[in-house]
């Protein structure tokens, strides 16, 4: 099998894949995503995977499958990225409270001895339940979601947030674990 890079320094999707007992290299893209308060499409976050994983193909002189991902929070058809600050986070926090939204995971992978490439995409349902503002806040102060999408880690959050799930947890994790494996398949028949 070829050699596999993800192109994520996200330690998120590095423990799905080591959990997958996947050995792998990281490389870091070199890509500047501005989405936020973007209307969803599909189209839109497969681009941000593809261009993450496009960016580092020229750094790699071996034969490899290149693994990039971007995930994001929709609501109401707007992408939630990533929060600026306390308050950003307490406003989007507070927009999914009581409410259903989507997660999306975009997932490309690349051959570079063949440049073929594959764009998938994975969507979970998560419903929070009503919390106090609060509630909300201890979370920000204690777990301090600024580097997470829709301002929180599914696996991080107290157990009386979430209401319902629908879809594959993993995904809202950040990297679509079955999705993943299905597209190395492919990708090493094509």
């Amino acid at each position: 099998m070829k050699q596999i890079i993800l192109a994520s320094t996200s330690p998120r999707r590095q423990e799905l894949l080591e959990n997958l007992g996947l050995i792998f290299q990281i490389i870091e893209p070199n890509y500047n995503e501005n989405i936020l308060n973007k209307a969803f499409s599909y189209k839109l976050i497969e681009s941000l995977a593809e261009n993450k994983g496009l960016s580092v193909v020229d750094k790699i002189k071996v034969p490899a499958i290149i693994i990039s991902a971007d995930t994001v929070v929709v609501y109401n058809n707007v992408v939630l990225g990533k929060p600026k600050d306390f308050d950003d986070a307490l406003k989007m926090l507070l927009m999914l409270n009581g409410k259903t939204h989507n997660v999306v995971t975009a997932v490309c992978m690349i051959n570079n001895e063949n440049n073929k490439k594959i764009i998938k995409s994975e969507t979970s349902e998560v419903t929070f339940n009503k919390l106090s503002e609060n509630e909300i806040k201890n979370y920000i102060y204690d777990f301090q979601p600024y580097d997470k999408a829709g301002s929180y880690g599914i696996q991080e959050l107290p157990e009386n947030f979430i209401k319902e799930i629908k879809g594959e947890y993993d995904n809202i994790v950040g990297l679509p674990t079955k999705l993943l494996i299905n597209m190395l398949s492919e990708i090493n028949n094509i």
